[in-house]
């Protein structure tokens, strides 16, 4: 494990991830909520993905005209996503940037500021504490035009916190000879947050599986939480769902919670 779990992580999440299913799911739904900002016929929105990751979201929403842009904490995961982008031979700028840093790492860039931003896959309750996250909200709004789009997607942690499941449904990815498994739990600590462990076992052909584990604390930020920070943080028009699709919240089953705002 490195100092920066995403670092080493890098080099296997897109084996970590099933990108065909996850963009065709998600895809749509973001580009639903852009269709409600009002942007001149021929120009596309400018969308800025905070902690995009090896950048697929950004990559596929600049294959679908707008003009996007992602940053990430960790250098390794923004080295990928810019090889991911010239594979794909789409224009999209990666910057690598932290929540906090996203005004000044964006604010001389020729979309700042953005018509919309997304923060995906769970990564805004990396910051442990709800004054760090009201901070990376601020700078998120900070980073937004008047009446600009928020889309967040987190765990929906009033579920997690109520029932106490530690394991997450593992993951496998097969390419050519060669094999990855991803087996994820929590511990919930005496504090409060959360211990999310991640066992990454890979092999090629018959050889012996090898085995990284990464660790990384999180804050449960309950749907309430998340109603308060959000007003406070300078957004307005909350709607929740509970996946990346019309699902309404439902804060006892749903898998996720999804926020969708504007910036008043």
């Amino acid at each position: 494990m490195t100092n920066n779990p995403y670092d080493d992580f890098s080099q296997d999440y897109d084996q970590f991830v099933n990108w065909e299913s996850r963009l065709e799911a998600e895809i749509p739904f973001v580009e639903a909520r852009l269709s409600e900002l009002e942007m001149p016929v021929d120009q596309k929105s400018s969308i800025l993905d905070a902690a995009c990751g090896t950048g697929m979201h950004a990559i596929e929403l600049a294959r679908h005209g707008y003009r996007a842009a992602g940053a990430d904490l960790s250098p390794g995961m923004v080295e990928k996503a810019r090889v991911n982008a010239a594979e794909t031979g789409v224009a999209a700028v990666f910057k690598a940037a932290g929540f906090m840093q996203l005004k000044d790492a964006f604010s001389g860039d020729a979309s700042f500021p953005f018509d919309a931003l997304i923060c995906l896959g769970n990564s805004l309750p990396h910051l442990i504490s709800e004054n760090d996250i009201r901070n990376a909200l601020v700078d998120f709004n900070n980073c937004l035009r008047p009446g600009g789009l928020l889309i967040l997607q987190n765990r929906n942690f009033d579920a997690v916190m109520t029932k106490k499941e530690r394991w997450i449904g593992p993951q496998s990815c097969r390419v050519g000879n060669k094999e990855w498994l991803f087996l994820r739990f929590y511990d919930f600590d005496a504090d409060g947050l959360i211990t999310f462990n991640i066992v990454r076992l890979k092999r090629k052909g018959d050889s012996p599986w090898t085995q990284n584990i990464s660790t990384v604390r999180l804050y449960p930020l309950l749907k309430k939480h998340m109603d308060q920070l959000l007003a406070k943080s300078g957004f307005t028009d909350l709607r929740y769902y509970g996946m990346m699709n019309e699902t309404v919240f439902d804060p006892a089953i749903s898998e996720n919670l999804v926020a969708v705002a504007r910036k008043i």
